[in-house]
């Protein structure tokens, strides 16, 4: 399916927020020795976490909502000034997650001389007093442009733009809009661009919506991504269900008022437009054939109050937008039309019924995972290309899996397998697996450095991989009588920690960690810290996750269990805050119980979170004092994070005694924090 994101939509006194920023992440909220950057020697067993109810978000009604993204709105000249924006920057607020303990996680939208910037998202945290604990930045580098004048006229990119889509096979190519000027900083350094957006039709048949992203200095094309993303009734799938409907005089419609007024209309085929409201004199709809229009109709409205019920009880989220408004759906788009897609321009979902129009794509799972995107649209908007493109299409695949579990539909039971019931391939398998996602012949099962070149429904399946591991564990299972066998690419086993609790990780770190540019490294560190706020950094459920992510190849497994090779491990999960430019931080480890000198093939992982890894100049020292380089800094290296295993010849130094990362930023721009670290003597 693929998923369309184009145009988005997207009493409390606003309080001065304190002018120094804390770079803090969830072991500060938990313990007292983030302040001093040291851990304890091994640590203990971990325990099943219970959730901390503090750091759960709060259920938020549309006004209440409201009046926290009017409050921040009032007070974002001072949140720019207090996270030290240039003075051509703006902010924007777009939403907002509350904490039971009042801490603030407020999504911001950033403007440079008035202009749009793209890829200038960021997130400000703020504890209940008001004050700053923690930005994230989708943006890595300062906002700033030599010249706000292009060298290139508009028509140029738009003129190829269009070359650019007719490339792609589109059909009936227009732009949309007149190119707009832009700060692209989506890639690196800010740049003055323009964005044309592209219509007409894909080669399939789906709705064209082609962002293409020109540098308006030298007529390079920077980027492109698709804007339209794909992927009592008497349904076809799910059996006889229960409908909310409208009476208005003597006609029932398909009109649920009980779940923001969400309205499922008939396009009869038809490729524009709303089309027609489901409308009849009985409040039975459909028959379970295709031939009756009704059928696809009544499994759209049921798939689309199941997706509303399973975000509202299972995360407290109300509607797609968290605005309580409904969106709307449309069957029957198209002639043969394999496919579905949401769009962010009309807020909708639109399905196609398939080869031969005999297989309408209205299963429950489809409609989740259509309406997922709608919510990633209006949370992190994660990129719809590279790294950030799979993570998107895996959050849909995720809650869409999430939301059909929670319905329980005996005629559609709950499974790891996306698009099992519409045929899609004609020969009865399903779209995607979960468990492996390579049995479909192209999705990936693990993360590699050319991941980001993949198809976004195929690299996606490092997320997949990832969630139902976190899930269900590797190996072979039973689950409501489909057989899994899932693999881990450090041949290492990996225990669930059950459905659920890998739901509310993943939400809240796409809700309150992630950002438009957020890879696979960064959701790694988004989840980490998601689950040591939900259920504490020394439980089961944190290292679960850090074990889930190394299974798929990315970052370390748990200090707690299971290392690659074996061997005994000590880890420091405490964040350390780098200054920009300045001295050197170090974070400490006690290893004890062992004997003798220190290994020649010690491993040492490494996780910063950094805006600019180029500044950063890493060492290892031992006990004795001795001096390990790990990692030079190198100017030109702009790529974000440090997320490394680097192996060390220590055998000149004592194994027991205290070991110190020491990190240093060499050049002023950037900020960042060590995450956490480990060392392993194996």
């Amino acid at each position: 399916m693929r998923r369309s994101s184009s145009r988005r939509r997207t009493s409390h006194t606003p309080s001065r927020r304190a002018a120094t920023v804390a770079l803090v992440g969830v072991s500060a909220l938990l313990a007292a020795a983030v302040q001093s950057g040291a851990a304890s020697a091994a640590p203990a067993a971990p325990s099943a976490g219970k959730l901390n109810s503090a750091h759960a978000a709060v259920k938020l009604t549309p006004s209440q909502r409201t009046e926290l993204l009017r409050d921040a709105n009032a007070a974002k000249a001072d949140t720019a000034r207090d996270i030290s924006l240039g003075s051509q920057e703006k902010l924007v607020a777009r939403d907002v997650v509350k904490d039971a303990d009042g801490t603030l996680h407020t999504r911001y939208e950033r403007t440079y001389a008035g202009l749009p910037v793209l890829g200038g998202d960021l997130i400000v945290d703020t504890n209940k007093a008001g004050k700053t604990q923690r930005v994230i930045k989708a943006a890595k580098a300062t906002i700033k442009v030599d010249s706000l004048t292009p060298k290139v006229a508009a028509s140029k990119a738009e003129s190829q733009a269009l070359a650019a889509a007719k490339d792609a096979g589109s059909t009936r190519t227009d732009a949309d809009q007149a190119p707009r000027k832009v700060i692209w900083a989506a890639d690196g350094t800010p740049v003055l661009a323009y964005e044309t957006v592209v219509g007409g039709l894909q080669d399939d048949g789906t709705p064209n919506q082609l962002h293409v992203i020109t540098d308006a200095a030298t007529g390079k094309e920077l980027s492109r991504y698709q804007g339209v993303k794909t992927g009592i009734g008497n349904t076809r799938y799910s059996g006889q269900v229960s409908l909310t409907t409208t009476q208005s005089g003597s006609n029932y419609t398909l009109t649920d008022g009980a779940r923001g007024g969400h309205k499922t209309y008939n396009l009869n085929h038809g490729s524009s437009g709303t089309g027609t409201l489901f409308s009849q004199t009985n409040d039975t709809w459909g028959d379970g054939t295709n031939s009756n229009a009704a059928t696809a109709g009544a499994d759209a409205h049921y798939g689309a109050a199941e997706t509303w019920d399973f975000y509202k009880n299972v995360f407290g989220r109300n509607g797609i937008a968290d605005d309580g408004v409904g969106a709307y759906s449309r069957t029957h788009y198209g002639n043969s039309y394999v496919n579905a897609f949401w769009d962010d321009s009309c807020f909708c979902m639109t399905y196609g019924d398939g080869s031969g129009n005999n297989d309408p794509l209205t299963s429950l799972d489809v409609a989740g995972h259509e309406m997922s995107h709608g919510v990633t649209s209006s949370t992190a908007n994660l990129n719809y290309s590279g790294e950030s493109g799979g993570l998107n299409e895996g959050t849909s695949d995720i809650f869409a899996t999430g939301m059909e579990f929670y319905a329980n539909s005996p005629n559609d039971p709950g499974d790891y397998l996306i698009g099992e019931k519409i045929d899609i391939n004609g020969d009865g398998t399903p779209l995607r697996y979960m468990d492996k996602p390579s049995k479909d012949g192209a999705s990936l099962d693990y993360w590699s450095s050319s991941a980001g070149n993949k198809d976004v429904h195929y690299s996606s399946g490092i997320a997949n991989h990832f969630f139902y591991l976190l899930s269900e564990g590797s190996g072979a299972k039973v689950i409501n009588g489909v057989s899994y066998d899932s693999p881990t690419y450090d041949g290492l086993p990996v225990t669930g920690i059950g459905r659920d609790k890998a739901l509310q990780i993943w939400y809240r770190a796409l809700t309150t960690k992630w950002t438009s540019t957020t890879n696979y490294a960064a959701a790694r560190t988004g989840t980490l810290a998601a689950a040591g706020e939900l259920y504490g950094t020394s439980s089961n459920e944190y290292n679960a996750v850090a074990d889930a992510w190394a299974a798929v190849a990315v970052g370390a497994r748990s200090g707690g269990g299971g290392n690659p090779g074996g061997g005994t491990a000590f880890e420091n999960a405490a964040d350390v805050s780098i200054p920009d430019g300045g001295s050197a931080v170090t974070s400490s480890i006690t290893a004890s119980g062992l004997t003798g000198n220190a290994p020649s093939n010690l491993q040492v992982s490494v996780d910063i979170v950094h805006t600019w890894r180029g500044d950063l100049r890493i060492d290892l020292v031992a006990p004795n004092g001795t001096t390990y380089r790990l990692k030079n800094n190198n100017i030109s290296d702009s790529a974000d994070d440090v997320h490394e295993t680097y192996t060390v010849n220590a055998s000149t130094a004592p194994a027991n005694g205290t070991w110190q990362l020491k990190v240093q930023d060499m050049y002023s721009g950037d900020t960042g924090y060590i995450d956490g670290w480990k060392v392993t003597f194996p």
